[in-house]
């Protein structure tokens, strides 16, 4: 028997345990059969079947051809999506002619703000030293003696 024909009736025979056992316990995602060449890896949810092998002590499984094909499109998918993204922030950052410009209105305003702020802080700061030199002669409170 070829690997196919095998993997099928291992498939088929196993559907009617594989629903029983996805509705006695939701929390068992896979399960794990011993076949002639290692072991067969189906998911119950998905019923996705992969073929595994043990390897050096660890359980290595091969993903099937659909999940390869799945995994390839969306990795295309999302390659795409990461140009499209690129190309729009390199149309931003070269509206003007040269990388990373801003506008003008933009930079006024930035400027306008940062100034406002600073000359708030001075007249905060000249108006502590006013108080601070024309504050009242009043003696410090002594230093309590602890000895």
């Amino acid at each position: 028997m070829t690997r196919f024909a095998i993997l099928s009736a291992f498939a088929l025979s196993s559907l009617i345990p594989v629903a029983a056992l996805a509705q006695e316990s939701a929390t068992h995602r896979f399960i794990m059969e011993k076949s002639e060449t290692g072991f067969v890896r189906m998911d119950v949810q998905t019923g996705e079947m992969s073929i595994c092998t043990e390897q050096s002590g660890q359980l290595v499984c091969k993903i099937s051809a659909d999940e390869r094909r799945a995994f390839e499109d969306s990795l295309s998918q999302l390659s795409g999506r990461v140009a499209d993204l690129e190309a729009r922030l390199d149309a931003l950052d070269h509206a003007d002619g040269s990388p990373g410009a801003t506008d003008e209105a933009e930079l006024d305003r930035a400027l306008g703000t940062m100034e406002k702020m600073m000359r708030r802080f001075f007249g905060m700061v000249d108006e502590l030293r006013k108080d601070y030199e024309d504050g009242p002669d009043v003696p410090p409170e002594p230093v309590p003696d602890r000895t």
